[in-house]
C-alpha cells in the first residue's frame, strides 16, 4: 500500500487516460486563435501608423535643433571628416583621397520624405574645393512605383583630372562611389545611408570626439586625471615639509 494521492495513482496507472481532442474541436481552436492573430495585427497596424504619425510630429520639432547644431559645426575645421574617421564602419570605406576631399565638406543633412516610410535624403554640402564644383551632393533613397528600391543621386561636377570614381583613379575604390549612377538602386546601395541617417545623424559629437579605442576624450581625459594626481601628491609633500 503506498502513501501516494489518488490522482497521482490514476495517472501513474493510466497514462492515456485522457480522450484525444477531435478534428473538430482542433480545428475550432485554429479558428479562434486566428481570429484573435487578426484582430492583433489590426492593431499592431494602428499602433504603426499612430507611431509615424508622432515620428513626423517629432522631426519637426528638431529641425531648429539641428539648424543649430550645424552653424556650430561649421565653426569646427575637418569635423565630419574626423567624423566618418572614427566610425568603424564609414572608415573601411575612406581612401586617403576620400580623406582630402571630405576635409571641405561643412555640413550633413538627412531629411526623412513626407510619407517616412517611403524613404530620405541624405544631403553632404562642401565648400570650394579642388576635387568638384558643386556645393551640394545629394542622395535620395525610396521606394519607386514597383516597390523596389533605388537611389536618385546628384551628379558630381569633377574637375579636370580630379575624379575620385573615373577608372584611372589611382587610389582604388572611393566612397563617392556611393554618389555614382552605377550605384544608385539595390537593397546594399541603402545600407551606408542607413548607417548615415540612424548612427551618424543623431549624434555625430559622440564620434567627432571618439578615439582610436572606442572611448570618447579617453586619452585626454586621462592625463588631466594624472595631473590633478601629481598635482594632489605636490601639494601632500609641501603639507609634510611643513
Amino acid at each position: 500500500m503506498t502513501n501516494e494521492p489518488l490522482s497521482k495513482k490514476v495517472k501513474l496507472s493510466e497514462p492515456n487516460s485522457e480522450a484525444p481532442q477531435s478534428d473538430a474541436e482542433t480545428q475550432a481552436a485554429i479558428e479562434q486563435i486566428d481570429s484573435i492573430q487578426s484582430e492583433l495585427d489590426s492593431l499592431n497596424d494602428k499602433a504603426s501608423e499612430e507611431i509615424l504619425q508622432v515620428e513626423k510630429k517629432y522631426n519637426k520639432l528638431r529641425e531648429p535643433y539641428y539648424n543649430k547644431r550645424a552653424n556650430d559645426i561649421a565653426t569646427i575645421p575637418g569635423f565630419w571628416v574626423t567624423a566618418f574617421l572614427n566610425h568603424p564602419q564609414i572608415s573601411a570605406l575612406l581612401s586617403e583621397e576620400d580623406e582630402k576631399a571630405l576635409a571641405y565638406m561643412e555640413n550633413l543633412t538627412v531629411k526623412e520624405n513626407e510619407d517616412i516610410k517611403s524613404g530620405y535624403k541624405v544631403i553632404f554640402t562642401f565648400k570650394e574645393n579642388p576635387y568638384f564644383t558643386n556645393k551640394s551632393i545629394e542622395k535620395e533613397i525610396k521606394v519607386n512605383d514597383s516597390g523596389e528600391l533605388v537611389g536618385v543621386v546628384t551628379k558630381i561636377d569633377w574637375k579636370k583630372d580630379q575624379s575620385l570614381v573615373s577608372p584611372n583613379n589611382q587610389g582604388g575604390d572611393s566612397f563617392f562611389h556611393w554618389f555614382s549612377d552605377e550605384a544608385s538602386s539595390g537593397l546594399g546601395q541603402d545600407e551606408l545611408g542607413e548607417i548615415i541617417k540612424d548612427d551618424i545623424w543623431p549624434n555625430p559629437l559622440q564620434y567627432y570626439l571618439a578615439t582610436e579605442d572606442g572611448d570618447e576624450d579617453g586619452e585626454d581625459y586621462g592625463e588631466d586625471e594624472d595631473d590633478e594626481d601629481a598635482g594632489q601628491d605636490e601639494e601632500e609633500e609641501e603639507e609634510e615639509g611643513k
